[in-house]
């Protein structure tokens, strides 16, 4: 039996490839996408940061400030109509009348139910206040939003909530949300 020819050695600067090698390969590829990603979310964030403008502080504004009522479009608003009020304002000259029409916005269907037991104090209520006002008090689009404010704050007056301090109305949550006039009309 013969002995198989032993391999010649190779000179020391040329050593076999190491193993280890394609390891540190993977690792350093991975470090720098790592570095891309990161690289990436920054200018992503510095950019969102500015939201177009010179500096960031135009983007903090906005973000602080959420939207007074988001409309939910999976519920749609629960409206309860009033029947017609036709009053005699107060005299200013001459004899006026102010028919309106109004619808309640409520929170839901429940409570716009719940209103027909209260319907006799909430009209009772509405008539008092229409028949306090001179016609040009209403007259003027201010005089008709006051007039809905002082309107809402009777009907849940009515309904047992007291009317909100002055600056909490849009914090105080009460069962009719809004007064909507349909119809308006001075005489």
């Amino acid at each position: 039996m013969a002995k198989a020819p032993n391999k010649p050695e190779a000179p020391a600067g040329d050593a076999p490839p190491k193993k280890g090698g394609k390891m540190l390969m993977i690792i350093i590829i991975v470090v720098l996408v790592l570095l891309i990603v990161v690289a990436g979310a920054i200018g992503a964030l510095i950019l969102l940061k500015k939201g177009g403008g010179e500096n960031g502080d135009h983007a903090e504004a906005p973000a602080a400030v959420a939207p007074p009522s988001a409309v939910d479009l999976s519920r749609p608003p629960v409206f309860a109509a009033l029947d017609a009020f036709t009053v005699n304002l107060r005299r200013e000259e001459g004899d006026h009348y102010l028919q309106a029409i109004i619808a309640l916005r409520v929170t839901d269907q429940k409570t716009a139910d719940a209103l027909k037991g209260f319907m006799p104090e909430i009209r009772h209520r509405i008539n008092l206040l229409l028949s306090s006002k001179l016609p040009s008090e209403v007259q003027t689009i201010e005089g008709r939003e006051a007039l809905a404010l002082e309107i809402l704050d009777q009907v849940n007056s009515a309904l047992g909530f007291p009317p909100p301090a002055p600056g909490q109305r849009m914090t105080v949550a009460t069962p009719v949300q809004s007064v909507l006039f349909n119809s308006f009309i001075i005489q």
